[in-house]
């Protein structure tokens, strides 16, 4: 195998009929495989200088950890309402059936910091767009976003580019 993507396991109808849940597990558990995501997420900021990774939960999370490790940088989690235990700041967004809120520590970022928001997959954008706006409330500022997958056909990628973005995908997938 030879590219991220190859890496990738696709599960049919989950978690609801007629969805293909591209699974990243069996990426993170082959060790090439994950030291190549890893890689090739951090490949188009070389020469960058960032202050912390943030990551989606829960994902990015995994992610997040080993970019931050290879940036020697801190970790910022972004999580569902009601996980963090600190004071928090909180975004919500809107989800194909309802809405839904994110979280952040509000010291866990220091205005002017410049961040990497990470996470597996980039569907409808309305999380990430979430943890932008979260970072930007805090005073710091995204530099870029980095996703292993992104699915085109939901229109994330643009959503995140119409905000001023830059927004590195490593493979595709067709369909939601």
């Amino acid at each position: 195998m030879d590219k991220v993507k190859d890496y990738i396991r696709t599960i049919p109808d989950f978690p609801h009929e007629g969805i293909m849940f591209r699974d990243v597990t069996t990426l993170f558990l082959d060790p090439r495989g994950f030291r190549m995501a890893v890689d090739q997420m951090l490949a188009p900021y070389a020469g960058q200088r960032f202050d912390k990774v943030a990551g989606l939960e829960a994902r990015g999370f995994i992610l997040g950890g080993a970019i931050a490790h290879q940036l020697s940088v801190g970790f910022v989690p972004i999580r569902k309402k009601g996980k963090l235990p600190g004071k928090t700041i909180e975004q919500s967004y809107t989800l194909e059936y309802g809405e839904a809120t994110m979280e952040l520590h509000d010291d866990s970022l220091q205005s002017g910091e410049k961040v990497l928001l990470v996470d597996d997959l980039l569907a409808t954008g309305g999380t990430a767009e979430a943890g932008i706006k979260l970072i930007e409330k805090l005073g710091a500022e995204v530099i870029g976003c980095s996703f292993i997958i992104d699915l085109p056909a939901l229109g994330g990628r643009e959503k995140l580019e119409s905000l001023g973005m830059d927004v590195k995908v490593l493979c595709e997938f067709e369909g939601d």
